[in-house]
């Protein structure tokens, strides 16, 4: 029997790559699949729709993106590492619509779930309807407190940390001239 050429061994170590990159985005796809449809459930019974998949970055609508929802679209060559998603949440009655980013890691037997600027949360693999209802209330927390603190701050004479879209010039008490 002959030795395997330098490539084989190459090919061999990519494809065993390549199977479990797939592996990771099916992972992640179906954690991503199922937070959309049932956190809309969660917040609203389904009706009207209050949740989609959408990009973590860049521009967005509350649309569905299905797999332009990912970190790694357009990537070309699936990466083997965690994959963000965004999820657009309906947050008022007048259709005010916001995006959260979830970050996906398979660490072994389970996923963790990074929520940004938030919590992290594992869910063990596969994936079951009672860890979901866990994470729902993660999430419905995180974006509750949120609005919360926000409100609070500003009623209390501060704007926080400012991620409500306001932004202050502050005129230094030892400078010269006017503050523009």
């Amino acid at each position: 029997m002959t030795e395997p050429s330098h490539f084989d061994v190459l090919a061999d170590a990519a494809e065993r790559y390549g199977r479990f990159s797939l592996d990771n985005y099916a992972h992640v796809r179906n954690v991503a699949e199922s937070v959309s449809s049932g956190f809309c459930r969660y917040l609203s019974g389904g009706e009207p729709v209050c949740v989609y998949l959408v990009p973590p970055t860049g521009e967005w609508a509350p649309q569905a993106y299905q797999s332009g929802a990912f970190s790694v679209s357009g990537t070309g060559f699936l990466p083997l590492d965690s994959i963000s998603f965004g999820l657009a949440v309906r947050v008022s009655r007048t259709g005010d619509w916001l995006r959260v980013v979830l970050t996906c890691t398979k660490k072994g037997p389970e996923m963790e779930i990074e929520i940004e600027n938030g919590s992290t949360f594992a869910l063990e693999l596969p994936v079951r309807a009672e860890q979901l209802v866990k994470l729902y209330d993660t999430l419905f927390e995180h974006l509750t407190v949120w609005f919360s603190q926000q409100a609070d701050f500003y009623e209390n004479g501060d704007y926080g940390d400012h991620a409500i879209g306001f932004e202050f010039l502050h005129k230094p008490e030892d400078a010269a001239g006017p503050v523009r």
